[in-house]
């Protein structure tokens, strides 16, 4: 069993300078124990391999994320679907990085989920200025004063009037270039971008409805399972 994460560093408000060609590579074991990091994670978040391997992969959360982006990752991991999704990591310095992971599922001649690979690549800072930190500081307050279940409505209702999925949202405010190296697994290209990708910042006239998943939650794993992957993977305690 790994060791739990007691001390953790200080959030400070300042980017990682990071080679953002790079690809950041993760494996855990089912549980979100580390099993493996390629080069440019420990460059990037400041650990080393010793201080990485065997310890859950909640070392990097930061506490600006908020818990309802890593419940749908979870509970699509769990069901074996591959995954995308847009989150903010925090470095060993404190300072942070804003990533877009592409999580892949491995199984056993069973079927069964036993690792999964997050490949991890720099986002464009317009979608981080103009679309995802708006929506997960809104989530983020909300759970704050009502839990997940509180911002698992909004962010529902908040899909529900885009018309689209999570996953269908995060490729959709990337541009052509940008979705088609994330489906292939190659590095982002970033380049000049024109005001064509911004939107409204306000998030606050959608309402809240009861569900925020399309699918069913996956019933093959044991519940005390699903809650130890949870909590190392993503705890925040």
């Amino acid at each position: 069993m790994s060791e739990e994460i007691t001390n953790r560093p200080t959030p400070i408000n300042r980017e990682v300078v990071w080679d953002k060609t790079k690809t950041i590579i993760s494996t855990t074991d089912k549980y979100g124990t580390i099993t493996d990091v390629n080069q440019t994670f420990i460059d990037v978040c400041g650990y080393s391999a010793d201080e990485l391997l065997g310890k859950p992969h909640n070392i990097i959360r930061h506490p600006d994320m908020p818990k309802i982006i890593f419940k749908i990752t979870w509970d699509n991991i769990l069901a074996g679907r591959n995954f995308h999704g847009i989150i903010k990591n925090l470095a060993k310095s404190g300072e942070y990085y804003w990533v877009i992971t592409d999580f892949e599922v491995g199984r056993n001649i069973m079927g069964e989920v036993v690792t999964i690979m997050a490949r991890r690549r720099a986002v464009p800072q317009y979608v981080i200025t103009d679309h995802i930190e708006p929506l997960y500081q809104t989530l983020l307050k909300l759970e704050k004063i009502g839990g997940m279940e509180l911002s698992n409505r909004y962010l529902k209702g908040f899909l529900e009037k885009q018309g689209k999925s999570y996953i269908e949202y995060i490729m959709d405010i990337l541009d052509e270039n940008q979705r088609t190296a994330v489906a292939n697994h190659q590095d982002i290209v970033f380049e000049p971008v024109s005001n064509t990708h911004h939107t409204e910042g306000n998030f606050g006239d959608y309402e809240i409805s009861d569900e925020i998943f399309s699918e069913e939650h996956p019933e093959e794993e044991s519940m005390m399972q699903r809650k130890s992957f949870f909590a190392r993977l993503f705890s925040t305690n």
